[in-house]
């Protein structure tokens, strides 16, 4: 399966607040917000969602497709994802920006309050699909992930124009863009990825109820967090897919991107969805357990005892045969 994934590539600073937000949060001065947080830690990690998507699929032993753009500074961080089985043969460089740069800091209850600076990343409006696919032959899916507004609604068109199934995935990107685009962005999308405040979200500013939604594309996939993932489609029962529990929870940011890698990986080896969800989780957790979001392993003998230990050895026994061996 040719899969390519578009979105942000960045550098992660990473820091962490010994303490809660919301304990520093007055209600009667919300409007004069003036905070400052002493962190104690700061870790400097690769990112960006369309980067954290391919390593998790490259890591799952597929060859996804990376786009979007970077500075020049991209050098060794391309030498990487090189290394973990990701193709960036179609990644644009940019001559004048550096490499988008996300700076979050995270907190004891795992909230975090972050900043992206796009850099590089506004030049991904410039990338037509129309070269990758004749370098490759075709394309099965491309997963649209939060990058520069512009490029995400020429990535979907031109989608739709050639036909080529795609998954929508906003996430942040919500916040920026109005209800016409977020329309233009969803509709007629193979697959609807959001968390459940981004549902909540998408539903609010195109004005679709939840049904007007499960109408426009083929499946959602919503994440609840400790609560698990629900998959809907029109006119089947939702499939509840509970977490892979965590051993320990450094650091949250990326685990969205590795469920997302997780559930591709199963879908191309042509698993059901609630298979591949279950490996979508189990990157999760991965993620979750690890200070960045390229950083966990994927040990094949690792992954199958923790899916039987959290779905059972069927479970296990399904997936384990398509994981690369080491």
């Amino acid at each position: 399966m040719r899969i390519a994934v578009t979105g942000s590539i960045a550098t992660d600073h990473l820091m962490r607040f010994p303490g809660r937000f919301a304990e520093q949060l007055l209600a009667d001065q919300l409007e004069r917000v003036s905070l400052s947080f002493l962190v104690d830690d700061l870790v400097i990690r690769r990112g960006g969602a369309a980067a954290n998507i391919c390593y998790g699929l490259g890591r799952l032993g597929l060859r996804p497709v990376l786009v979007g753009a970077v500075g020049e500074d991209f050098v060794d961080y391309r030498s990487w994802l090189d290394r973990n089985g990701v193709d960036t043969g179609s990644v644009h460089v940019s001559e004048l920006a550096h490499t988008a740069r996300f700076v979050c800091t995270t907190d004891n209850d795992l909230c975090q309050i972050a900043s992206f600076y796009p850099g590089a990343m506004s030049d991904a409006r410039l990338i037509e699909l129309r070269p990758i696919v004749d370098r490759l032959g075709g394309l099965d899916l491309v997963v649209i992930s939060p990058n520069d507004p512009q490029a995400m609604l020429r990535h979907t068109e031109e989608c739709r124009e050639r036909s080529i199934p795609f998954a929508a995935d906003p996430s942040q990107q919500l916040a920026r863009m109005d209800g016409p685009e977020i329309r233009r962005l969803v509709d007629g999308a193979a697959w609807l990825l959001c968390n459940a405040y981004e549902k909540g979200l998408l539903e609010s500013k195109t004005g679709w109820s939840d049904a007007q939604v499960l109408e426009r594309v083929g499946v959602r996939i919503t994440t609840h967090g400790a609560d698990g993932v629900a998959i809907e489609a029109t006119g089947a029962e939702p499939i509840l897919v509970p977490v892979v529990p965590a051993r320990v929870t450094p650091d949250p940011t990326g685990v969205g991107d590795a469920f997302r890698a997780g559930f591709f990986a199963g879908r191309a080896w042509g698993l059901t969805l609630r298979r591949s969800a279950q490996i979508g989780c189990l990157l999760a957790t991965l993620a979750l357990e690890t200070i960045g979001t390229q950083e966990y392993e994927t040990a094949p003998d690792e992954l199958a005892k923790r899916l039987s230990e959290t779905y059972g050895a069927d479970a296990a026994a399904e997936i384990t045969p398509h994981l690369p061996v080491d």
